[in-house]
């Protein structure tokens, strides 16, 4: 399928996903999920910058199932204790791999969140697909509080510093507070040399589209309460 035009209105989110994506299995680590994903028989695949700017449409962070993500949903389906019976928040969603990993582990709700309203329709989407339900909102809540929520989890939040400091004083705030904060991380470049307990690591077998190695050693990082 090629891809359509340039456009001189943003696409409609659900119907661009859609199409420009596929909906697959999360192979090989985690082949019961599926999710609205790119792939090399996807026209978004192909897509460039300047051409999603065109179609008012931010960088498809939501289409790839990425490492840190991978790791922090493998954790969960292998240690369902960690979050069963208990109010999850999926931080910085993108797919919604991370809380669509914790409803099938039995967790007594999830909210997962992204600032980028093309991830918020593809959460939707893949919640459907994947027959759970959970909250989905677009908002950005770096420095709030989270009444209710007692365990935060994220992936791939260490790529960029500003992002990567603010999220991370944030993430110290909650564990001291007495929220659990886990974050998967594959080596991102602004992740802290120390302060974090890591609690297991996985392979992730990725791209070099997206990584610059075929598989990326992934952590999944514990906030030490103190």
């Amino acid at each position: 399928m090629p891809l359509p035009a340039a456009e001189t209105t943003p696409p409609d989110p659900a119907t661009f996903i859609r199409t420009q994506t596929a909906l697959a299995p999360v192979e090989p680590l985690l082949p019961s999920l599926l999710l609205w994903q790119a792939s090399e028989i996807t026209p978004i695949w192909q897509a460039t910058e300047e051409w999603l700017a065109r179609q008012g449409v931010p960088p498809p962070f939501w289409a790839f199932p990425w490492a840190g993500g991978q790791a922090v949903a493998r954790l969960l389906l292998d240690r369902p204790e960690l979050v069963r019976g208990r109010h999850v928040l999926d931080f910085a969603a993108g797919s919604g791999l991370i809380g669509i990993a914790a409803m099938r582990a039995g967790a007594a709700s999830v909210r997962a969140v992204d600032i980028d309203p093309f991830a918020a329709t593809a959460m939707r989407l893949n919640a459907a697909a994947n027959a759970i339900t959970m909250d989905v909102a677009c908002e950005d809540l770096i420095g709030q509080n989270l009444p209710g929520v007692d365990i935060l989890l994220a992936g791939d939040v260490c790529y960029e510093r500003p992002f990567a400091e603010a999220a991370l004083a944030w993430f110290r705030r909650l564990a001291a507070e007495g929220v659990t904060v886990l974050v998967g991380d594959p080596g991102r470049a602004y992740l802290p040399a120390q302060g974090l307990d890591k609690v297991a690591t996985y392979a992730v077998p990725t791209t070099r589209e997206l990584e610059d190695r075929e598989v990326r050693v992934t952590d999944v990082w514990q906030v030490p309460a103190g």
